[in-house]
């Protein structure tokens, strides 16, 4: 930790910049390892806001949230979460302050590492990714995916990697303990997957293992989502964020099982890829617990 009168003595952006540093910090050590505070660190920090506070550049909100943090940290015996939440505040007022807004996969998260055999899933639900591009969203779908129980999730060759750092940051541990397949080709257009009439037909992927349906497109056009009849055993066919399912996919989910939309009501008329494959992979879950 800086010593506080070097804090005091550094220009206004850097003395911000270090102090969240420190504050993200101990965050992480008492969120991740459960390693709480001594009272040195305690005492530490409370004057570290006490030189905050004589930030006269500060508006008044974040005055009273350094003010409101001062007095978790002055507590006899401070609780483990109060102070967690204070750090937090803190860290994030800072970096507003210097203009340094986290992104999405900044955000820290307290599940720690993931046990493969504590997960719960119910058999025969699955998902097919195609073509995802986006590493935050490809991150998101691993966690709502983890979430909800899908026993199988299945990648396009085109979809972002799981292993990007800012998918992984989103994941927060899900790509290690989800069961996940990257498809060497297309399965919906190699040449010995010929559309018929069978809708468990199982689609033949070189080097891969078995695709089975029977298949379902979350797309516009289809079947309102609380009318949808979500199959025990399916595979959801989840489309890129540009351009939705593809054609080949959407006439084999037409053959098979069809098409689930969500209803919207604003002007814009759609939702981000992510948000939209978590609305449906509750209602999808919530059909196979019933």
């Amino acid at each position: 930790m800086i010593p506080l009168h070097k804090l005091e003595k550094l220009p206004r952006s850097q003395r911000l910049r270090k102090i969240g540093k420190t504050f993200a910090e101990a965050e992480l050590r008492l969120l991740r390892d459960g390693q709480p505070l001594s009272s040195t660190e305690l005492i530490y920090f409370a004057d570290t806001l006490k030189i905050l506070l004589q930030d006269t550049a500060f508006s008044a909100v974040v005055t009273q949230a350094l003010r409101a943090a001062l007095e978790i940290l002055h507590a006899e015996k401070p609780e483990a979460a109060p102070v967690l939440r204070a750090l937090n505040s803190i860290k994030h007022l800072l970096l507003a302050e210097t203009g340094r807004y986290p992104a999405d996969w900044d955000f820290v998260d307290g599940d720690g590492k993931l046990e493969s055999g504590r997960r719960r899933f119910f058999a025969g639900m699955q998902v097919y990714l195609e073509d995802i591009r986006s590493p935050f969203n490809v991150g998101a779908m691993f966690r709502t995916a983890e979430s909800f129980g899908v026993e199988k999730l299945w990648l396009s060759p085109l979809c972002a990697d799981p292993h990007h750092p800012r998918a992984e940051r989103t994941a927060m541990g899900c790509v290690e303990v989800l069961d996940w397949e990257r498809l060497s080709e297309d399965p919906f257009i190699v040449s010995n997957n010929v559309l018929n009439s069978d809708r468990n037909e199982l689609l033949k992927v070189p080097n891969s293992g078995p695709f089975m349906g029977p298949f379902f497109a979350l797309e516009t056009g289809g079947v309102p989502l609380a009318e949808f009849p979500f199959p025990r055993r399916g595979i959801m066919i989840v489309g890129s964020e540009e351009l939705g399912v593809s054609p080949q996919a959407l006439a084999r989910s037409d053959a098979s099982l069809g098409r689930v939309s969500i209803p919207t009501f604003g002007a814009k008329g759609s939702l981000n890829a992510s948000v939209a494959f978590g609305i449906a992979m509750q209602a999808f879950a919530a059909g196979l617990s019933g």
